[in-house]
């Protein structure tokens, strides 16, 4: 009686072998969630499903393992929204400048109507967005001077993403703004190739760009989820049951992994400011020049985000602030 019991819900779990790339360094807050979440499979699965992680692009780019999740060839990665916006434009909403004020803006956004929103999009690109990770305020780090106003970003050759929102936003700040793969950017920087690049402290530390960086300016230009992606091709393969579980243990990876970015952001900031990079703030006066100054990139990317996308954002940020 006890195995007739256990028999229906168990035949709806297969054994399965799941892998998930990562760009980042097994050391960044998402070797935290990703091990949440494979613990969360182990309990949920009885055992059953391995997950087996991808560290530093080793399975290729963000956009080339996103790429593999939509041929069917690869099952999962956690990538930032940032390089995928050729793949679903709406995306490029999350790159627009100084968009979330703080966490709390953000956490309301992604985990809210908004970010279902655009979860609801993905299918379409043979995606399914399991959870929305951090990957946090993104910051300027050079080699050529402190960014003290806005005059100090002329000239610089910054490495950016590569997508249109953020070369227009660097391009506008006066750099010469030169689209990247995150895995050339440390050797770029060593050779000079490059002055500076921008991304959240954990990454500057656990990429140690401090080694060939000497200035660090806290722009808090731009905060970029990471999107925990699963093949749609693969994900049709998997039972309902199967598919929540999935959705359920993404989640639980995101609370440990936003914990750990939280907990590690300051950490990260202490840690690459001792081994001597030189921090510094913008003043208030200085800042509202800089935001000005990119007001135009919300205008000229409407179109390829989509008008609504970008009104449907701005009208939940005025509900969350309350105005």
């Amino acid at each position: 009686m006890v195995a007739g019991l256990l028999a229906p819900a168990s035949a709806e779990i297969s054994k399965r072998t799941i892998r998930v790339s990562n760009g980042v360094a097994e050391d960044h807050p998402n070797g935290e969630g990703v091990r949440a979440m494979a613990q969360c499979f182990d309990e949920k699965t009885g055992g059953e499903w391995t997950l087996n992680a991808f560290w530093s692009s080793a399975l290729g780019d963000d956009l080339q393992a996103t790429q593999a999740l939509r041929s069917g060839t690869q099952e999962m990665v956690v990538t930032s929204s940032s390089p995928i916006v050729g793949i679903v434009p709406a995306l490029g909403v999350f790159d627009l400048p100084f968009l979330f004020a703080n966490e709390k803006e953000a956490d309301a956004v992604l985990d809210g109507e908004f970010g279902q929103y655009i979860s609801d999009m993905m299918p379409a690109a043979n995606l399914v967005n399991l959870a929305y990770w951090e990957n946090g305020f993104r910051n300027l780090t050079n080699s050529a001077r402190p960014v003290t106003k806005l005059e100090d970003f002329s000239g610089m050759r910054v490495r950016v993403m590569q997508n249109n929102v953020f070369l227009d936003t660097f391009q506008t700040l006066g750099t010469n703004a030169t689209p990247m793969a995150f895995g050339e950017v440390f050797s770029a920087l060593e050779t000079g190739a490059i002055d500076g690049q921008e991304n959240p402290y954990v990454t500057i530390d656990t990429s140690k760009f401090y080694e060939v960086q000497k200035y660090l300016s806290n722009t808090r230009h731009a905060y970029t989820p990471f999107m925990v992606l699963f093949s749609k091709t693969i994900w049709d393969q998997y039972s309902e049951e199967e598919q929540q579980i999935l959705v359920d243990c993404a989640v639980a990876g995101r609370d440990v992994q936003r914990e750990a970015s939280r907990k590690l952001s300051e950490e990260s900031l202490a840690r690459v400011e001792e081994a001597g990079l030189e921090v510094n703030d913008i003043d208030t006066a200085e800042m509202e020049k800089i935001h000005e100054a990119v007001q135009g990139v919300y205008e000229r990317h409407a179109e390829e985000i989509g008008p609504e996308v970008i009104e449907k954002m701005q009208a939940t940020l005025a509900e969350i602030r309350g105005e």
